[in-house]
């Protein structure tokens, strides 16, 4: 115990700069406040908020368990559809390029330049890419798709190219010395070692685009968010109390079987 309290004794104190951050914090705090006007909030507001709430907590059953095409189960279906093929468009376009932007596959200036474009590429929300992709194939589905799958390249990429240089050089190596091109030593011996995962990355930026696929809607980019936005406008609360409850549950499903499979990749 002597030895340890003498430890203790003897650690810098770090009182002063605790203070000062404390007081910074506390300063950013205060000050944030001011932002905060409360003469905007409407005599009425508690009522609707009230309205919110009881809409909420008793959502439209009719619109949530029908199987029409306005249904929140067609919608959902159509949610997942956009979000599976934009993650698969995703994931193909993201192997050549995590392949070009790893330093040790290609020469630097190489990676480097593809690197950039990774970068641009994330740089860009998913709503702009939306908005400017609707203008060229009109609202709708694919629009989504395509857009799901432009915003998933960077991000997946990204995680490749850390599998990628991450990889045993001597594998490398060994095919160099015996004469194989590089698009060998890609195919034979890089991929096999990656694929399980690529594939635990594809799933999970699948689960990640579920949620994409939901607000894509907001512009007119297929899937359930548009009846979301239309049905919030109309101030039709049970009707976003069902669409609400519906992209929940099915979220927890597929973030469940998700779950489960790519735990099963990194084991296999």
């Amino acid at each position: 115990m002597n030895t340890i309290e003498k430890q203790l004794g003897a650690a810098p104190r770090r009182s002063l700069y605790l203070s000062t951050i404390a007081v910074i914090v506390g300063a950013l705090f205060i000050w944030s406040l001011t932002a905060v006007n409360f003469n905007q909030i409407e005599q009425n507001s508690l009522r609707i908020a009230k309205n919110i709430i009881y809409g909420l907590t008793h959502p439209d059953t009719e619109l949530l368990f029908n199987v029409s095409k306005q249904s929140v189960l067609y919608l959902l279906l159509e949610t997942v559809a956009i979000a599976f093929l934009g993650t698969v468009v995703g994931a193909v376009l993201a192997v050549p390029l995590a392949f070009l932007a790893a330093s040790n596959i290609v020469p630097k200036p190489v990676s480097w330049l593809t690197r950039l474009v990774l970068i641009v590429i994330r740089t860009v929300p998913a709503l702009v890419y939306g908005l400017m992709l609707i203008r060229v194939t009109g609202p709708g589905a694919f629009a989504g798709v395509l857009t799901v799958g432009i915003t998933s390249i960077g991000m997946l990429a990204k995680l490749y190219v850390d599998a990628i240089e991450e990889l045993d050089k001597r594998v490398l190596e060994s095919m160099t010395s015996v004469g194989c091109s590089t698009f060998e030593k890609i195919r034979f011996g890089i991929v096999p070692q990656l694929l399980s995962t690529f594939l635990s990355v594809m799933i999970y930026r699948f689960d990640m685009n579920m949620r994409e696929a939901s607000i894509l809607g907001l512009v007119g980019a297929g899937g359930i968010g548009a009846p979301l936005i239309f049905a919030m406008r109309s101030y039709k609360w049970d009707q976003v109390g069902s669409i609400l409850i519906g992209l929940v549950i099915f979220i927890l499903i597929i973030e469940f079987f998700s779950n489960k499979i790519r735990a099963r990749l990194v084991k296999g």
